[in-house]
């Protein structure tokens, strides 16, 4: 199943293969790599290695989304990502910033983001829709319930999968309401948000389903919590986030061979070979006509047909 493609994105993300989104945090408290890369010149240095290895975008984001998280000021949170993007982006980088407020978009844009991720599909800020509309930006929306240090208690579902998919049509057309066209958005089913464990497998099991809505769809796993505890060991501890990327590969390969069009990932070598694996195997299924399987029985017969 061939990913479907955001067409206001630089024409080199056209590629046919599921795309890489690596991480760049610029936070102290990210829930796997917190502080790490916090400083400007840490998290570009980090960007251009993601780069290097293999990433196709970069996600800038300056405030944690992990459970429970609180928010920082806007202002801090715009101290931290534009010089980043900036810099990312004057390397050539193609630079996404991953917030939920408008003006944070907004100046983003401006510094040389060519899409936002938004992990409260406008709900967190009023305003967002109408700087999507009024940039043109490609534009993320993932499903969302309530902030980080609520959404645990909001993750009451009847089918996971059919609600996703009707909440998220219902923030397609106050999308389009506010002005934001259909050929700017991405959807994502918001994996690990106001979801338990249990409730995030039927939404990658059945994620045809949501690229059957006729939207690109990012999927982003890398090493959350229902990860841990499927990888949990026998008392039950689970997994710590960096043990989580082998099965963050492998999720990375799966969503691609099931149309999603971009993985978001903190280790970006493994899913840049899975995503490539993924489209070698979706290749080599297509049907060929008879000429070709007459042409390729006669290479093995040495021309004589048997």
């Amino acid at each position: 199943m061939s990913p479907l493609r955001p067409p206001r994105l630089p024409e080199h993300l056209s590629s046919e293969r599921t795309l890489v989104m690596g991480v760049v945090n610029v936070t102290p408290d990210s829930f796997s790599d917190g502080g790490r890369w916090y400083t400007p010149a840490a998290a570009v240095a980090h960007g251009l290695t993601l780069l290097e290895q293999g990433a196709d975008l970069l996600d800038v984001g300056g405030e944690s989304t992990r459970p429970g998280a609180r928010r920082v000021p806007v202002a801090e949170e715009l101290d931290r990502v534009l010089p980043v993007i900036e810099a990312l982006a004057a390397r050539g980088a193609a630079v996404s910033v991953d917030t939920t407020r408008a003006r944070v978009a907004e100046a983003a844009v401006e510094r040389g983001a060519v899409l936002v991720n938004d992990v409260s599909g406008g709900l967190a800020d009023d305003e967002m829709a109408g700087v999507v509309a009024a940039t043109g930006v490609t534009y993320v929306a993932m499903h969302w319930r309530g902030h980080a240090d609520v959404m645990d208690e909001l993750a009451a579902y009847g089918d996971v999968v059919a609600d996703v998919r009707r909440e998220l049509a219902e923030r397609r057309v106050q999308l389009r309401a506010a002005g934001v066209h259909d050929d700017q958005l991405v959807l994502d089913p918001g994996l690990g948000f106001a979801k338990p464990g249990a409730a995030n497998w039927p939404l990658l099991a059945r994620l045809p389903e949501l690229v059957a809505d006729g939207f690109p769809v990012l999927v982003g796993a890398s090493r959350k919590r229902f990860l841990g505890h499927l990888l949990a060991g026998p008392d039950g501890t689970p997994a710590p986030p960096l043990a989580r990327d082998g099965a963050t590969a492998a999720i990375s390969a799966l969503a691609a061979s099931h149309g999603a069009w971009c993985v978001r990932v903190h280790d970006v070598p493994a899913s840049v070979d899975a995503v490539r694996v993924a489209a070698a195997w979706q290749s080599a299924q297509v049907p060929r006509d008879d000429d070709e399987l007459a042409v390729d029985d006669d290479a093995r017969t040495g021309g004589t047909g048997r």
